[in-house]
């Protein structure tokens, strides 16, 4: 029986299957397999320097990270870092907004194909590039989709290293508008004095305010904390 060649689209697996090149040892029939082995049949060679140290190693170490960099790497070769960032972004605010959307990429009692064929129609609804909506198939048919916001903090933290940027985690309590994240923009680059890329999200448990986070530095202005300090004092 002759042996299956890769798909021309390294991310656009469509049975569950591992496009690994035959040689590789990582072509196998159903089942999962690592990221990489995703986009490795028809990546260049050249790898994009985009780890530096410690924090590279740490992306690298989680799966999503793993999936992250897998993405970026293929963006990089095809000069479509922004265009993918700009469709997670998408898919980031479907995640925060969309309960619907949540639960097809959380829930474990939604079938394999049925995951696929739901989230390429949402890819579709968002408008996001055909890189991006490939890897979500990928990632509904390995049952990977659980993974989406690590996956995006990640690819975010890489592209921002790329642009010699700094990347900052804003947690609100309500979605924030253009303006709102233009002013914060401009208040961290001031407090960092570099340009800032915030990957925000999303919990109503904040009550309001925002939790920002760069490195390991966290500026902590939500109504939650101000209430738990208030308990405490109260107790005290």
């Amino acid at each position: 029986m002759p042996r299956r060649s890769p798909p021309t689209d390294p991310v656009a697996s469509r049975e569950g299957r591992c496009y690994a090149p035959a040689n590789s040892g990582e072509a196998r029939s159903g089942g999962t397999c690592s990221p990489e082995a995703h986009f490795r049949g028809t990546r260049k060679t050249n790898r994009v320097d985009h780890s530096s140290g410690n924090q590279g190693s740490s992306i690298q170490a989680s799966l999503g990270g793993r999936y992250a960099t897998a993405l970026f790497e293929l963006a990089a070769d095809a000069r479509s870092i922004d265009q993918v960032e700009q469709s997670l972004t998408a898919v980031r605010r479907a995640l925060d907004e969309s309960r619907d959307f949540k639960e097809l990429t959380t829930s474990p009692l939604i079938a394999r194909g049925d995951a696929a064929k739901a989230v390429l129609a949402a890819a579709d609804s968002l408008g996001v590039d055909t890189t991006t909506k490939s890897f979500l198939g990928v990632l509904a048919e390995n049952r990977r989709l659980a993974e989406l916001p690590a996956i995006i903090r990640a690819f975010r933290l890489l592209a921002a290293r790329h642009r010699g940027e700094t990347t900052a985690e804003v947690v609100s309590a309500h979605p924030l508008s253009e303006e709102q994240v233009g002013e914060l923009k401009q208040q961290l680059r001031q407090r960092v004095g570099r340009d800032v890329t915030v990957d925000l999200s999303v919990d109503p448990a904040l009550l309001g305010g925002l939790v920002v986070r760069i490195g390991s530095q966290m500026i902590d202005s939500s109504i939650r904390t101000r209430l738990n300090a208030l308990t405490s004092a109260m107790k005290g």
